[in-house]
C-alpha cells in the first residue's frame, strides 16, 4: 500500500469512527408531558400546551416533544411517565399535582430522566418542582369580585381542599372583603380538575344561592357558559378564556408557563440542569391577568390594576396581618407576613368564610 492510499484508507476510517459520535451529538433532546385534562380544555393543560408549543418554536430541531393527554391522577400517571422514560424521553414536565408520587416513583427507576413536576413538593436528584403563586392573581381578581357584586355573595368553585387551592379561595376572599366589608363567600367543591358536568352543575349551585360573581379552581370553561346563561360574572382559569370576553369573563389570571419550560428545556442542553424548587408570581411574569374589559367600571379597573402593580412589587402580601382562622384563633399579628412554609401547608379558611373545607 502506497503513501496516498494509507492516507486515503486512514481519513475513511476516521470519518466511519466520526459517524456514531456526530450522530449522537445531532440526537434532539426528547422532551415528554402528561396533562391531566385534553389539550382543548381551554384552561389549565390548553396553557401548558402552549407553553410546550412555544419551546418547540425556540428550540427547533434541537428537541422533540411529545404529550400523553387526559392522564388520571395515581396508578395511570404512572404508566404514562414509565412509557415517556422508556420511549427515551430524557426530560418529563407532569403537569398536576396528583401526579406528585407516580413522579417519584417512576424517577427512581430511570435516574437518568430528568423529571419536573408542577405545584408539587418532593423532590429529588432527578426531580425538581415548579409552581406559580396562584393567590396573588386571586387576589386582583377577588378585588374586582368585591367591587362587582350586587348580591354581596361571591362564590368559588373548588376542585380539591389542597393548599394551593385553599389559598386561593383565602386569598379571593381577603381581597373582596378589603373592599367590601359586606361580602360573603360560598364554596362548592367538585372533586375533580376537569368535569365540565360537574363544574357547571357546581357554578348553578352557587348562582341559585344568589351568587353574582365567581372564580373557578377547575380548568373547563363551563362554569363560564354557565354564567353566560344566568347573567352573572366569573373569571378566565389558567387560560385567557377569552371566547367569553367581555362578559361574563371580566378578566382572568393567565399561567405563563413558557419562560419556565424554556429556561429548564435549556438548562437540560447545556449540561446546567439541577434539581430545584421555584414558585414563581406576578412580579416574575408566571401569573398574569388577563385584560379586563369594559364591563367592569373605570375606577373598578384602577383599583385591580393598583393591587396587581403593588403585588408585582412586592409592596403587597394578600396574607398580612392581622389575620384570624376561621374559628377565631390567631393567626397573624398586625403586619406580620405569612411565610412560603405556612403558605404551602395552608388547610384552614380564614375568619369570616363560612364555608367549612371538607374533612
Amino acid at each position: 500500500m502506497d503513501r496516498r492510499t494509507l492516507l486515503a484508507s486512514a481519513a475513511g476510517l476516521a470519518t466511519l469512527a466520526a459517524l456514531p459520535v456526530r450522530a449522537q451529538a445531532i440526537e434532539p433532546l426528547k422532551v415528554g408531558f402528561i396533562y391531566v385534562g385534553p389539550v382543548g380544555d381551554g384552561g389549565w393543560s390548553y396553557q401548558h400546551d402552549l407553553a410546550r408549543q412555544a419551546i418547540e418554536k425556540t428550540y427547533g430541531d434541537k428537541i422533540k416533544t411529545t404529550y400523553i393527554e387526559s392522564v388520571p391522577e395515581g396508578a395511570d400517571a404512572e404508566r404514562a411517565l414509565t412509557q415517556l422514560a422508556l420511549a427515551g424521553n430524557k426530560l418529563i414536565f407532569a403537569t398536576s399535582f396528583g401526579f406528585m408520587d407516580a413522579v417519584i416513583n417512576v424517577a427512581k427507576k430511570f435516574p437518568d430522566v430528568k423529571f419536573e413536576h408542577a405545584t408539587g413538593y418532593k423532590r429529588a436528584d432527578n426531580v425538581s418542582t415548579y409552581d406559580a403563586r396562584f393567590y396573588e392573581g386571586r387576589a386582583v381578581i377577588g378585588t374586582i369580585a368585591g367591587l362587582m357584586t350586587k348580591s354581596n355573595k361571591i362564590g368559588y368553585i373548588g376542585s380539591f381542599p389542597i393548599p394551593e387551592v385553599v389559598q386561593g379561595i383565602n386569598s379571593a376572599f381577603l381581597a373582596a372583603r378589603k373592599v367590601n366589608p359586606s361580602v360573603e363567600m360560598k364554596v362548592v367543591w367538585v372533586s375533580s380538575w376537569f368535569d365540565p358536568a360537574k363544574e357547571a352543575d357546581a357554578a348553578a349551585a352557587l348562582i341559585a344561592e344568589g351568587v353574582d360573581v365567581f372564580m373557578q379552581h377547575t380548568d373547563s370553561t363551563a362554569p363560564l357558559a354557565k354564567a353566560q346563561e344566568a347573567g352573572v360574572y366569573g373569571f378566565g382559569q389558567a387560560s385567557d378564556m377569552a371566547n367569553f370576553k367581555p362578559k361574563p369573563r371580566i378578566s382572568s389570571i393567565i399561567d405563563n408557563w413558557t419562560p419556565y419550560y424554556t429556561r429548564r428545556v435549556g438548562a437540560v442542553l447545556d449540561g446546567t440542569w439541577k434539581s430545584e424548587g421555584v414558585w414563581l408570581g406576578i412580579g416574575d411574569g408566571e401569573v398574569e391577568i388577563g385584560e379586563i374589559t369594559d364591563a367592569v367600571p373605570a375606577d373598578v379597573k384602577a383599583k385591580a390594576e393598583a393591587v396587581k402593580d403593588a403585588l408585582a412589587k412586592g409592596e403587597l402580601h394578600p396574607f398580612t396581618g392581622p389575620l384570624k382562622k376561621q374559628d377565631g384563633s390567631d393567626w397573624l399579628a398586625d403586619g406580620q407576613k405569612a411565610t412560603d412554609e405556612e403558605l404551602s401547608g395552608m388547610n384552614f379558611f380564614v375568619e369570616g368564610i363560612t364555608a367549612q373545607l371538607p374533612s
